[in-house]
């Protein structure tokens, strides 16, 4: 069974502040479509069969998706989609959309965007959402590493972060989106070194060279039980994600660089993230 621990549910423009949509064009084909359509996603991802879904909330960055739309639309596709609600903690009565998106729209983890609405992930002030994650077996999913948001401090995302809330919070089951590239080193010490912290390599096949080295790293530190498959569509897609995953050793050929474990890769697609992350579907 494949997962996609990683997608996104937006409309576009009404989810986009002008700044933020004009910045994803600057870096992307102008073209590109924020909108995200079922019948588009899976028409690009033949090879899964279960979808994690959120939003996003950053109020900072200009970006925020109602978690009500959110679990309509994982709701409209059930067997196939979970929803995770989003939380901006900047912003006023981020509790009570915890406890709505939770107990009300019965949504079943937690996404945070920590460089895109400004905010430490570890500071002391935010220790409810952890204490509420852990109480209630609610994974968290970070967006970690690089951003083409101009406003968005980089500082927030660093993967040290994560391990004090680690070493504070151990029972909280934590993602970092991206192997949090390019701080990739500092994500892989994290994850071996916490039980219950995970990354997800989500958006990445298309910068190849990066993610060998990426891969590298988790293999050579005994890692790949801690990798969870994601696409980060609408930005990659499943199906392109997995072929572009599965040949970067091609572009290895008629060196002498180590060749990535085939077998760890394929499970890594395969892997039971639900069951690792305690989600009931």
């Amino acid at each position: 069974m494949v997962i996609d621990i990683h997608s996104h549910y937006f409309r576009c423009p009404e989810h986009f502040q002008k700044d933020f949509i004009a910045q994803t064009k600057r870096v992307t084909n102008p073209a590109f479509d924020l909108n995200v359509r079922w019948e588009d996603y899976r028409a690009q991802a033949t090879l899964c069969d279960w979808t994690v879904v959120f939003g996003g909330k950053a109020a900072l960055a200009g970006l925020w998706v109602p978690d009500d739309e959110v679990a309509a639309y994982a709701q409209s596709h059930a067997g196939k989609a979970i929803g995770f609600l989003s939380l901006d903690p900047t912003q006023a009565a981020w509790q009570d959309e915890l406890q709505h998106g939770h107990q009300d729209l019965k949504l079943k983890g937690i996404k945070l965007m920590p460089m895109y609405a400004g905010f430490y992930p570890n500071d002391r002030k935010f220790d409810y959402l952890w204490e509420y994650a852990s109480a209630h077996r609610l994974p968290v999913l970070l967006h970690t590493g690089t951003t083409f948001i101009d406003r968005a401090p980089l500082d927030c995302t660093l993967p040290r972060l994560i391990d004090d809330v680690a070493i504070r919070f151990p029972h909280a089951k934590i993602i970092m989106a991206h192997l949090s590239h390019p701080y990739e080193g500092e994500c892989v010490a994290t994850i071996r070194k916490h039980p219950n912290v995970y990354a997800d390599c989500s958006a990445l096949y298309y910068r190849p060279f990066q993610l060998y080295h990426s891969f590298m790293l988790v293999q050579e530190y005994r890692s790949w039980g801690k990798i969870l498959f994601g696409s980060d569509y609408p930005f990659a897609t499943v199906d392109a994600s997995i072929a572009g995953i599965r040949n970067l050793n091609s572009m290895l050929e008629g060196t002498a660089l180590p060749r990535l474990d085939v077998e760890q890769i394929e499970r890594m697609f395969h892997r039971s993230s639900f069951q690792l992350l305690e989600i009931e579907v």
